[in-house]
């Protein structure tokens, strides 16, 4: 079973469309109209959704962390650097984990990106 993707606010538009080009399932915020939630907030509703989040926002590296450490729930975390994203290789690398990753592989978990 596939993962869908949550993308969080500052994820380039490119990186959702080539997504959905290859049949991944991604909801944005901006879509979703939570564009200003806190990150806590933006990770529980992921984790509503069944959606693994994509983020580039370390801050949501520190709240998966105390969520891990807490033992709380949540779908998922994908983290990339600012620096690090080229929107081709996360298109690939998204498709990737999208297509082969289970969601219950990918609970509670942080992968980072970019797959090496």
């Amino acid at each position: 079973m596939a993962i869908k993707l949550y993308m969080d606010v500052h994820i380039p538009f490119a990186i959702t469309a080539g997504l959905r080009l290859r049949g991944v399932d991604v909801l944005t915020a901006q879509e979703d109209n939570t564009t200003t939630l806190s990150d806590p907030k933006l990770l529980d509703r992921a984790t509503a959704l069944g959606r693994s989040l994509f983020t580039e926002d370390s801050d949501l590296l520190v709240e998966a962390n105390r969520r891990q450490r807490s033992g709380k729930r949540f779908a998922g975390v994908i983290y990339i650097h600012q620096e690090q994203m080229i929107v081709g290789q996360c298109v690939d690398d998204l498709e990737l984990m999208a297509k082969t990753y289970d969601p219950a592989t990918m609970e509670n978990v942080v992968e980072f990106l970019p797959l090496k």
